[in-house]
């Protein structure tokens, strides 16, 4: 088990006057190790607190007095500080198998851990999970918690997991629920596995025995071109229009059963498909955003000027592993090193020896995936401005239907921008980015032009277009 080493230390606050310093590895709290950041915050709020910690291979320990609650003001460098409880299924349609060798080490950690879907929203199947881990979660109500389904015949799900206990294991998920634990639940639709009678069984069976659930995804399985499995393959037109349909149908159903349309399906089905998109109200308050479930009605939202914050998590691809902070996925991220708008230039957008930098009022590219494109084009065309394009970054990278924004690469973006002109703006949404890195393990000062970084929501973007007009 490691220990949590402090990161920042606020100025002023009762851990800065108590003397604790950055650097430092804090082996217990009021004599109790934490072994993840939910202790830490449950520890932390006594207002009597012993901390002893290990400073150059010296223990001291501080007494600290504050009031209860009060924050300590300490950051510390990760969100759990035991082992992550990894995945011990062997899904064919995973992702993380999908992905080419030579990236960094933490894109390749599988978690199936519970204390992981409460902080940033990743799902979990549930087949890891112990009475122990029921009694905490109740207790400490870790509450929303995000859990993979896929299937409700057992048979069917032990087959999708390749895991024996992949079926039984949603008895948890019965026990979740019974104990008043929020839980959204998510189908990865497998076309020719778990699509057409296999999904309409599926929703039969979240309806008569999971009801409480606060909603269900349906999410169409990503392929790279490193996919090995020969039964996965894209949907089809056809296939696409079905699932919605499906959906659609459902809505109805569990609205009038339970009170609320319950499942929904993932953005990519309408782009999938040429379909529009539902209205706002459609979605119930977009809880499952960060899951592709109505981002596209609250980036228009946004960009339009209907809200005025943006509108759920902006959490980018493996976020819990990588570069997010220990806080959780919702608390705000800071992918690029800073905040904001930020400038970014690579040495190859030069003339001679003279850098050069594009001016505010210069012609504007905003750079997105294929998926983001088709978003974006009809808000951007509403605007009448012919100094503003759309620039679709095809994701060779990796391949097969991979066309989201989010798994852009710096690879992939330097060729496209290498094919643009110097002088123009270039907007970056910051989703494709943890700590200034790409998943390539590029970063924006690589690029063949000079980017502006900004948060990836329709308010950043209507902002920055209006920049130097």
């Amino acid at each position: 088990m490691s220990t949590p080493v402090v990161t920042v230390i606020e100025p002023g606050s009762p851990a800065a006057m108590a003397g604790l310093l950055a650097g430092d590895e804090v082996l217990r709290l009021n004599g109790q190790v934490p072994r993840d950041i939910i202790e830490w915050r449950i520890l932390v709020d006594e207002a009597e607190l012993d901390v002893d910690i290990r400073r150059s291979n010296v223990e001291l320990s501080f007494e600290i007095a504050k009031r209860a609650g009060e924050p300590l003001g300490v950051e510390v460098e990760s969100a759990l500080f035991d082992r992550v409880r990894t995945c011990d299924n062997h899904c064919e349609f995973c992702f993380i198998y999908q992905l080419p060798k030579g990236l960094r080490k933490s894109l390749y950690l599988k978690d199936d851990d519970y204390r992981l879907s409460f902080l940033y929203g990743n799902f979990t199947t549930l087949t890891r999970f112990t009475e122990a881990d029921l009694e905490r979660v109740i207790t400490e109500r870790l509450s929303p918690l995000n859990v993979s389904i896929h299937a409700t015949d057992p048979e069917i799900r032990n087959r999708m997991l390749r895991n024996p206990r992949g079926g039984m294991s949603l008895r948890w998920l019965r026990a979740l629920l019974d104990h008043g634990i929020t839980v959204h639940g998510q189908v990865v639709v497998c076309p020719g596995v778990n699509d057409g009678a296999v999904l309409d069984d599926t929703l039969a069976g979240v309806l008569d025995q999971y009801p409480e659930l606060a909603s269900v995804a349906c999410v169409p399985l990503g392929l790279s071109k490193f996919n090995t499995e020969g039964a996965m393959r894209e949907h089809t037109l056809e296939e696409a229009n079905a699932v919605l349909d499906t959906v659609h149908d459902w809505q109805d159903l569990f609205k009038t059963v339970v009170g609320h349309r319950m499942v929904f399906a993932a953005d990519e089905y309408y782009l999938m498909a040429g379909r529009p998109f539902p209205d706002a109200e459609t979605y119930a308050g977009f809880e499952m955003h960060e899951d592709g479930i109505g981002m596209a009605r609250t980036f228009e939202m946004e960009f339009s000027g209907k809200v005025d914050t943006p509108v759920g998590p902006q959490a980018g691809f493996f976020a819990s592993v990588d570069g997010a902070p220990a806080a959780g996925y919702r608390a705000p991220r800071n992918p690029a090193g800073d905040t904001g708008l930020r400038g970014c230039g690579g040495e190859a957008a030069t003339e001679g020896s003279v850098q050069l930098r594009p001016r505010a009022s210069a012609p504007i590219g905003i750079l997105t995936g294929v998926f983001g494109a088709q978003v974006l084009g009809p808000l951007v065309a509403e605007l009448g401005r012919d100094d503003v394009r759309i620039i679709a970054v095809p994701n060779v990278f990796f391949g097969g239907n991979t066309a989201v924004t989010g798994l852009m690469v710096g690879e992939d973006i330097a060729r496209v921008l290498s094919q643009e002109p110097l002088t123009h703006r270039y907007l970056l949404p910051d989703v494709c980015l943890s700590e200034g890195r790409f998943l390539d393990g590029t970063t924006v000062d690589s690029l063949p032009r000079s980017v502006e970084v900004i948060s990836t929501n329709g308010i950043a973007l209507r902002h920055a277009l209006e920049v130097g007009r």
